[in-house]
């Protein structure tokens, strides 16, 4: 499997579907590109992306992992001259690999399984920094290469089959698994008291529609503050000059993951009405911590939340300034959202993504060696 580093949902999805792959009956192996060194020059990269599949085995101090410098940089330049994938030889190569994102490699005589996350580059590209036309030349070059495609949501199995014209039998959806331990939650932020506030967490770019959720906490004439919690991104300067404008706002740049835990399972509410999500994963956090949610009422988020959210069109600032006040104001409301949560976050619970695991593995190697690829 890839290893795509941290602090990422996607990194967050790769280390939990890591984690559970002994309980899948898996052995892995992991590939990553991180060994210490800086990347190397452009000019290097172009060379080595004129070369022959490298041949690779994992070294003898580290049998389960395998890091090769620069490859995934490697891979985008070799797409970037040849618009196909990156082959990728092993001495031994494994039965199944599983790239935990559309990434354009695939390796030699392996079962090659891609997760797509979301499709947002191509449906919403107003959304995400990601050049529209550039990652669709990359989604159909992995079809090309593609046994299985999996994702993490049925309303995004809908749409990769229906956008990509792929073969519905050839996308599977596993959802995702949330592993959000008891411990002993640190102190809070000062300031910030428990049950006291809202929350947000996640990357603070436009899609996450965090201007909108400001100002409709603004609009609720809520007393509660907005704590919002997540990583500064290039280019999103103007959005966190505009959340900076309201003065019900807490902006925390960066929690370590226990206090972060903490935060949420203490907070009012999760307030996460986004534009467009593949999954959600904060959404499934808040639940398995007993926070009640505020999500969208439409895609994926929708479906992960199953009816144990409070549920909002996105796009409708009063109605998600009502929502605001309706959670600060009704305990019993508030009360039956932890409930419904509790509940609904043992779906998705690391003992049943695994059994989950385990089918889409099977099913890979079920597959007859003649059969076409997905696309």
């Amino acid at each position: 499997m890839l290893n795509d580093g941290e602090g990422t949902g996607v990194s967050t999805y790769a280390r939990t579907l890591c984690n559970c792959l002994s309980e899948a009956g898996a052995e892995a192996l992991i590939l990553g590109d991180g060994d210490g060194h800086r990347p190397r020059a452009r000019a290097l990269r172009w060379l080595a992306a004129t070369r022959r599949a490298p041949r690779l085995a994992a070294a003898a101090n580290a049998p389960d992992a395998l890091m090769v410098p620069d490859l995934f940089r490697e891979a985008q330049v070799f797409f970037n001259m040849h618009g196909r994938t990156l082959p990728v030889a092993f001495e031994e190569p494994p039965v199944v690999m599983h790239w935990t994102y559309p990434v354009p490699l695939h390796v030699v005589g392996a079962r090659n399984l891609y997760t797509i996350h979301d499709l947002i580059p191509l449906t919403h590209p107003e959304l995400t920094a990601i050049p529209e036309q550039r990652h669709a030349r990359i989604l159909s070059a992995i079809l090309r290469r593609a046994d299985l495609l999996v994702t993490v949501t049925e309303a995004m199995r809908s749409e990769i089959v229906e956008r990509l014209g792929v073969d519905p039998e050839r996308v599977v959806s596993t959802w995702q698994a949330v592993d959000a331990p008891l411990q002993a939650d640190p102190s809070l932020p000062t300031g910030i008291r428990t049950g006291r506030y809202f929350l947000f967490c996640g990357r603070v770019e436009q899609r996450k529609n965090l201007a909108a959720i400001a100002a409709a906490h603004a609009l609720s004439g809520c007393a509660l503050p907005l704590v919002i919690v997540g990583p500064r991104v290039p280019g999103e300067e103007s959005l966190e000059e505009q959340l900076a404008a309201f003065p019900g706002v807490r902006r925390l740049a960066y929690l370590p993951r226990r206090e972060l835990l903490g935060l949420m399972r203490r907070a009012r509410a999760l307030l996460f009405p986004t534009l467009a999500e593949g999954f959600g994963l904060p959404i499934v956090e808040a639940m398995t911590l007993g926070c009640p949610v505020l999500t969208s009422d439409r895609g994926a988020t929708a479906e992960v939340a199953a009816g144990a959210a409070l549920l909002v069109d996105p796009a409708r600032s009063d109605a998600i300034a009502d929502a605001i006040g309706r959670l600060e104001r009704d305990d019993s409301l508030c009360a039956r959202l932890r409930r419904e949560g509790f509940a609904r976050a043992r779906y998705f619970t690391p003992e049943r993504y695994s059994r989950r695991l385990r089918a889409l593995y099977a099913r890979a190697l079920a597959l007859s060696d003649g059969m076409e690829k997905v696309g």
